[in-house]
């Protein structure tokens, strides 16, 4: 999923997500009243079954991004693809539950514990005894020390992404026995359950060599229940199979294939047979299910190519059709040829998508308004805390949420998500949606409503190009009619701009009989309208029509003469916008332009409603996917900005760098590690030095949570919702699923017998 940058050392952590489709969305039980971590807003959702039910053999085929560029997950170019892979293949002593919370892999690990906190600390490490790598070899303290050297630091021939954690050991070495690792730790390290996972052997960790270009593309020795068979770059597939080593539960699949699918063609290849598990998006969910819906009616279909034809729009064109001038009959009759193609097109997937089923979650990742505190307005901690305090969360959650049938609730941590062990509820820290505390926070400021505007001579924006100073209105600099008007406002019911998903068609069955095969009329009606009709572009098209390049851009009433001439300097007055030092105040609103991140989109746009209702005003500029994070975000390019962290079950690790107090570089830059938002303070920098040293478990907690409420009140980044988790499977996949927090079992992934049904546990029985 885009725009969800890597926590460091989180690679492991915040890896392969395995998801799958079905309607209902499970809640957890087992935290008590008084935990302030509480459950996860949203459960497992997969179709567990005992593994007798479930049959040997068969491969299944999984979407991916992208072929992963290494298999190092320690290297700065892993991503989620590589930690699919490693979780498959290599060691884990600790690996997430369904809360996010880290627990020991009975498979490799009998028991670990610290067994001294003073002088030092120090872990022991009891083995499985039947844990061996692929090629025979015991797994033992010889691939701990080799991994703590490699990833301590000490060493800069080994090009690591992250040392934290390792760089805190002082000893590994054998305990009684081969079965026992002793870790002995320079500085106590609350996190300690982080490390080792995944495990390399020593073959990949013993050289800098081996570290830095071995691994990247082979892994000639694991341990897991499957091992790497072959990485395809030319047919863009990582291809799994059995582990014959493998002391487990045997693995029911033969082969997993990993094959790289662009998210917009996902649809296509399920409905091809192609596919068996895919990540997916709201408009692919909702087309499995009125595939699931329409099985067995008759007649056309009432959604896709057509379906929004009125009979008005067929009556006209039948007269197109039937017209004596034959370039327009010929133009409507291949339109027609056009979109009868198409129907028949969408009519065969949507055959091939019947057999697939919608499950879905909620993933370990939550979305968040980021405020850039290094320049301009919001470098004023007030004027971050008055943009904070005009947002309904709760809206902005239910607009993204509640359309797809997931619980539509808000995130209250920066550093934990609800459910794991440090979460708690800090948001007050902040404080709710208040308006009028926020216009308040805004004229301590100095910001005024009615102020003087400086004269700015600008160029009028046009159709086909942008004002100086101003953002483009579109990816291709081509304003679209109407657009500006049509922001989804914060009044609106949630899922107003979003398509019904899982829900009722669009249209009623009487509607679609006459209709459906007559649509897609839109290019003979603008070849139509050329000449005769050209003046309606200016009297107020629809909305969506493109104007001609010139065409002055609509401008909003309050701001309409501003900017011409004297009369521009008196606007402030009467728009309600509020200024300072004669400048108003405007926010870069920067967002990702792909199709994605329609998504985002839809939520800046209520967002830059609740803000316009303050006197805030934003100007927003779509950039292209692959520069959104290199070229803005990271570079500190923009005011506002949405994107995504996952929630870690190791907060005083992962998250220091994220909310560090950046600091001036020998050259006079700031160091601002992964703090894309530039604020922090000396403070939380404090409190999390604190915490990831701390070894009484409910002490560090406190201290997680202290830091996460000076992180609420210094408003960097406003955490709004966690992001929904949607996944087509086929209907007979079992013990896969939307998974949450929890990471898979792959040994237990398989299809069923047939005759069988899905139900039961797979760890009940041992087949």
């Amino acid at each position: 999923m885009p725009h969800v940058p890597r926590r460091p050392g989180a690679a492991a952590r915040s890896a392969a997500f395995l998801v799958s489709g079905a309607l209902a969305v499970t809640a957890l039980a087992g935290c008590g009243s008084d935990d302030q971590a509480g459950r996860p807003a949203a459960g497992p959702d997969v179709a567990s079954a005992a593994r007798t039910q479930v049959k040997d053999g068969g491969t299944l085929r999984w979407a991916v991004d992208d072929v992963p560029q290494t298999l190092n997950t320690f290297q700065a170019d892993a991503d989620a693809a590589t930690s699919r892979v490693t979780g498959a293949v290599l060691p884990s002593m600790f690996r997430l539950d369904a809360q996010g919370r880290p627990q020991a892999d009975p498979d490799y690990l009998e028991k670990a514990e610290v067994i001294k906190t003073e002088p030092k600390q120090v872990v022991l490490y009891k083995l499985n005894q039947q844990a061996v790598w692929s090629d025979g070899r015991e797994i033992g303290a010889a691939d701990f020390a080799a991994q703590w050297r490699a990833l301590s630091g000490r060493n800069s021939a080994y090009w690591t992404a992250h040392n934290a954690g390792y760089n805190r050991i002082e000893n590994v070495e054998r305990g009684k026995n081969d079965l026992e690792v002793r870790v002995t730790f320079a500085k106590p390290y609350a996190d300690w359950r982080s490390l080792f996972s995944p495990l390399y052997p020593k073959d990949v960790m013993g050289t800098p060599d081996a570290f830095n270009e071995g691994a990247r593309r082979k892994l000639k020795v694991t341990a897991g229940p499957f091992a790497l068979d072959k990485v395809d770059r030319g047919d863009k597939q990582v291809t799994l199979e059995r582990n014959p080593r493998w002391w487990g539960r045997p693995a029911k699949l033969e082969k997993l294939e990993l094959t790289a699918v662009p998210r917009d063609k996902r649809p296509a290849a399920l409905a091809a047979g192609k596919l068996d598990l895919a990540e997916v998006d709201p408009g692919a969910a909702e087309r499995i299910a009125y595939a699931a819906r329409d099985k067995g009616a008759s007649g056309p279909l009432a959604h896709g190519p057509g379906a929004g034809v009125t009979s008005g729009e067929a009556l006209r064109s039948w007269a197109r059709a039937h017209n004596e001038d034959w370039e327009v009959a010929e133009a409507e009759l291949e339109a027609r040829a056009k979109t009868r193609k198409a129907v028949r097109k969408y009519e065969k997937e949507q055959t091939g998508l019947n057999g697939f089923v919608v499950r879905k979650s909620l993933e370990p990742a939550y979305t968040q308004l980021a405020l850039n505190g290094s320049s301009g307005p919001l470098a004023d901690e007030r004027v971050r805390q008055a943009v904070a305090r005009a947002l309904d969360r709760d809206k902005l959650a239910q607009s993204v949420l509640k359309p797809l049938g997931l619980p539509a609730s808000t995130v209250g941590s920066h550093l934990a998500l609800s459910g794991q062990a440090a979460y708690a509820d800090n948001s007050d820290a902040l404080g709710k949606q208040d308006a009028d505390k926020a216009q308040a926070l805004l004229a301590e400021a100095g910001w005024v409503r009615g102020g003087p505007l400086e004269e700015k001579q600008q160029k009028p924006k046009t159709a086909g190009g942008k004002a100086e100073g101003a953002a483009a209105e579109s990816d291709d600099g081509t304003y679209i009619m109407g657009e500006d008007d049509q922001k989804a406002g914060d009044d609106a019911k949630p899922g107003d701009a979003a398509p019904p998903l899982l829900g009722p068609g669009p249209l009623a069955a009487a509607q679609h009989s006459a209709l459906l095969h007559q649509a897609d009329a839109a290019k003979v009606r603008s070849a139509e309208r050329e000449g005769k009709h050209a003046g309606d572009a200016k009297q107020g098209a629809a909305p969506g029509a493109y104007a001609p390049k010139g065409t002055p851009a609509p401008q909003q009433a309050a701001a309409k003469d501003a900017g011409e001439g004297k009369e521009g300097a008196k606007a402030g007055a009467a728009s309600g916008q509020l200024a300072k030092d004669g400048k108003p105040l405007t926010l870069n609103f920067v967002l990702p332009s792909g199709p994605d991140a329609e998504q985002l989109q839809s939520v800046a746009d209520r967002i830059s409603t609740m803000l316009q209702k303050i006197g805030v005003r934003t100007d927003v500029t779509k950039v292209d996917d692959e520069t959104y994070f290199k070229d803005h975000i990271a570079a500190g390019d923009y005011d506002l900005a949405l994107y995504s962290w996952p929630g870690s079950a190791y907060p005083a690790t992962d998250a220091r760098p994220i909310y560090a107090k950046p600091v001036p570089a020998a050259d006079g830059e700031l160091t601002v590690e992964q703090n894309y938002t530039r604020v922090g303070t000396d403070h939380i920098d404090q409190l999390f030095d604190q915490a990831v040293g701390e070894l009484d478990q409910d002490k560090e907690r406190s201290l997680v949570r202290q830091a996460d409420e000076r992180i609420w009140a210094a408003a960097g980044s406003i955490p709004l919702y966690q992001r929904p988790e949607l996944v087509a499977t086929k209907a007979n996949l079992v013990n896969a699923g939307a998974f949450g927090f929890q990471e898979p079992s792959y040994e237990d992934i398989g299809f069923l017998k047939p005759g069988a049904k899905a139900g039961g546990s797979p760890v009940e029985d041992a087949g």
